[in-house]
């Protein structure tokens, strides 16, 4: 049997790596909900969607784990991810911009089993104050400051249209919050120490507009194409929530 190392003991980690690791943590739930104990690194390599050789490599960043003819103890391996990646705490979470996208994340109930809890919901809109959403009432964006204050908040997520996006990320920075998800279009601009994660579901659309394109490209023997109107949002007709 190998020896097992901690994640304290490990090289640091790529960000390659780190992007990876929630995949692997999901494809290890999974194979614990169906009630496999022990897998192979081309198993779960095959579960996650990545080639063994990669997987083997990521996980030597963490340690060694595994046990040569038998493979990862499952649960073993998915706490040693879930600790390394911080997820066997609870993280308190706030969400700006309660339009139809922040309606969306504030039903989701994977930020609850995943270790991620919406302690407020907030829109400069005051016909949307008081307005309960999964259980949370919608408070105003002015009262950012004190909820990051009395929850010890250091994630917050942008659902908000692009113009409001930069103050709000601002405010966050200055309430103390280090960790942002956005969802708005645009790139934001904080300072160091600050990590930004972005989301643009019409740039993920185009790319597989993409890929249609270049697949219908290859089906025509001349190799034409048909033109496709201008995707929704960037028409503005998509309401992601409101922050002035």
């Amino acid at each position: 049997m190998t020896a097992r190392t901690s994640p304290e003991a490990a090289r640091e980690i790529p960000e390659a790596t780190v992007a990876r690791l929630p995949v692997y943590l999901r494809a290890l739930t999974s194979l614990t909900e169906a009630g496999t104990a022990t897998c192979s690194s081309e198993e779960l390599a095959a579960a996650a969607g990545v080639n063994s050789a990669k997987l083997r490599k990521d996980l030597s960043y963490l340690g060694s784990y595994g046990t040569r003819g038998v493979g990862y103890d499952v649960e073993y391996l998915r706490y040693q991810i879930a600790r390394e990646i911080g997820v066997t705490q609870d993280w308190p979470v706030v969400i700006v911009g309660i339009g139809n996208l922040g309606h969306a994340l504030a039903n989701y109930s994977g930020f609850r089993s995943r270790g991620f809890r919406v302690v407020a919901l907030l829109d400069a809109d005051a016909s949307r104050h008081g307005e309960l959403v999964a259980g949370v009432a919608v408070r105003p964006f002015d009262d950012l400051a004190a909820i990051v204050r009395d929850n010890d908040v250091a994630i917050g997520v942008i659902a908000t249209p692009a113009p409001a996006a930069q103050d709000v990320a601002d405010r966050m920075v200055e309430a103390g919050i280090s960790s942002i998800l956005n969802f708005a279009p645009g790139v934001l601009s904080v300072p160091e120490g600050v990590d930004v994660r972005k989301v643009d579901l019409s740039i993920e659309l185009q790319i597989l507009a993409y890929h249609e394109q270049r697949k219908a490209q290859q089906a025509r023997p001349d190799g034409s194409v048909d033109e496709v109107p201008v995707p929704l949002v960037e028409q503005g007709l998509v309401d992601q929530g409101r922050v002035s």
